[in-house]
């Protein structure tokens, strides 16, 4: 089967079709949003970027055990470019995969994803309850205190802005600022 290039309509199916919860597919809009407006801030395709945003993490409701290791495979099942799938497996490196983010597109995935929860998790606490009025400080704020989103491996994003050749603070701002355009769709 040759790889065609897929529309943002058939990966939203296929997010649909592997994934459920409601949770999941709001961090998949959240990290297609941040890859679209970071492919913007340095003329890459938004559309590709955008779709790999969308299904980074395609595997991970069904297949929690292999997550980013199925992804590849769905994709490929499914006539999709190898670089969409290496993309998603890129994401999960040093955590799930040893596949490491060579290309724009793939570091700028393995930096967001994880920033995109984070963020969200502050955003919440606020009285807002949204990223609208959430600015950098309070997310740097947030970052200062190891019990808050404990789960967000902080290691990662520091690292991944630190591949983009961006300080911590920049990455924040862009992923706010991403989040802002579509916070109606992600709760936020």
């Amino acid at each position: 089967m040759t790889a065609t290039r897929p529309t943002r309509d058939q990966a939203l199916v296929l997010l649909q079709e592997y994934n459920e919860n409601p949770s999941l597919i709001h961090h998949a809009f959240a990290v297609e949003a941040a890859m679209r407006y970071m492919a913007r801030q340095h003329g890459a395709d938004e559309d590709e970027w955008g779709i790999v945003g969308l299904i980074h993490d395609l595997d991970y409701e069904r297949y929690p055990d292999a997550h980013c290791q199925m992804v590849q495979r769905i994709l490929a099942e499914h006539g999709w470019p190898a670089e969409y799938g290496r993309a998603a497996m890129a994401h999960g490196w040093g955590i799930c995969t040893d596949v490491e983010p060579l290309s724009l597109m793939e570091k700028t995935l393995y930096a967001v994803d994880e920033l995109t929860g984070f963020i969200a998790a502050c955003a919440l606490v606020r009285p807002s309850r949204s990223v609208c009025d959430l600015q950098v400080k309070s997310v740097m704020k947030k970052w200062k205190q190891p019990s808050f989103a404990a789960g967000v491996n902080r290691s990662v994003i520091e690292h991944g802005a630190a591949m983009l050749g961006l300080e911590l603070e920049d990455l924040i701002g862009h992923v706010i600022a991403a989040l802002r355009e579509v916070h109606e769709r992600i709760g936020l």
